[in-house]
């Protein structure tokens, strides 16, 4: 058994689904995050959000995999200002859905400072709310810096539990910041611009398994759905006891998760309706 915590079903085929449910996938959470294009009207966000609360909940317990997600705005479309707050007075309407955890995956992309603006006001929300949160950081060279942007905005919003905080996409660089601060970490296993398995197992070696956990992103660009079985395998390919794996792959991510109390693992028998009958 597995729960991938940060995987974009909306991007995959529903063949995914079933491969991932013969490699043990009983969870997935689903974040709010970049269609490879800028949305042009906040009615475009609106039915996107409708999408995650609504029918991939329905495709993924088809294969008995229960389905999360999180909402919010984006960074990679946050640069214009009111359009972002026109999209996020959508998200209180959709907080209250069944399967919402929270306020995700929002962050930095560019380190603009209208980019830090709208994750302040995001921060705000999830405050306002009692939600969790799930933290999208920067690719390759601006990661560290807007890693420590990050950091002290939630800091100096001061209403947030680091406890209830996810820091995604961390890498050698910018792991021990995060932990150090209370917050958890996520290390996302895309094999282009963030980490292979090799180096999250490498990771896990060098910083334990405390508030770690690891998640495919799989979307529409170049990744595996399959990502954190196959870092598994690495993992025992490596000599790490069953315990650490299950850990890593399934108990991490119950504990954090499990914070919601929209969160579920619990065995889904799929209904007709699931089924599409």
């Amino acid at each position: 058994m597995y729960i991938d915590p940060h995987v974009h079903m909306v991007s995959r085929t529903t063949d995914d689904y079933a491969r991932m449910a013969v490699a043990g996938c009983v969870a997935i959470t689903e974040p709010a995050f970049w269609a490879g294009y800028d949305r042009s009207s906040a009615q475009g966000f609106h039915d996107y959000f409708r999408q995650l609360t609504d029918s991939e909940p329905r495709r993924a317990a088809a294969y008995g995999i229960r389905h999360h997600a999180w909402i919010c705005i984006n960074p990679k479309e946050a640069e214009d200002h009111g359009f972002a707050r026109e999209v996020m007075g959508l998200i209180p309407e959709f907080l209250q859905r069944p399967n919402v955890l929270g306020i995700g995956e929002i962050g930095l992309n560019r380190n603009s400072r209208t980019e830090l603006a709208v994750f302040e006001e995001h921060l705000e929300l999830a405050a306002k709310f009692d939600t969790l949160v799930l933290v999208h950081t920067p690719h390759l060279e601006d990661k560290r810096k807007g890693t420590r942007l990050i950091l002290d905005a939630i800091r100096n919003q001061g209403k947030l539990k680091p406890g209830r905080v996810l820091i995604d996409h961390v890498e050698e660089h910018t792991v021990r910041s995060v932990l150090d601060a209370g917050f958890w970490a996520g290390m996302t296993l895309y094999p282009d611009t963030k980490c292979t398995a090799a180096r999250a197992v490498d990771i896990i070696e060098m910083h334990g398994t405390e508030r770690l956990w690891i998640n495919s992103a799989g979307d529409w660009g170049h990744s595996d759905p399959l990502a954190v079985p196959k870092a598994a395998a690495v993992m025992r390919a490596r000599g790490h006891a069953a315990d650490a794996v299950r850990r890593i792959t399934l108990e991490n991510p119950r504990i954090f998760l499990g914070q919601s109390a929209n969160f579920s693992d619990a065995p889904l028998r799929p209904t007709a309706a699931d089924l599409g009958r």
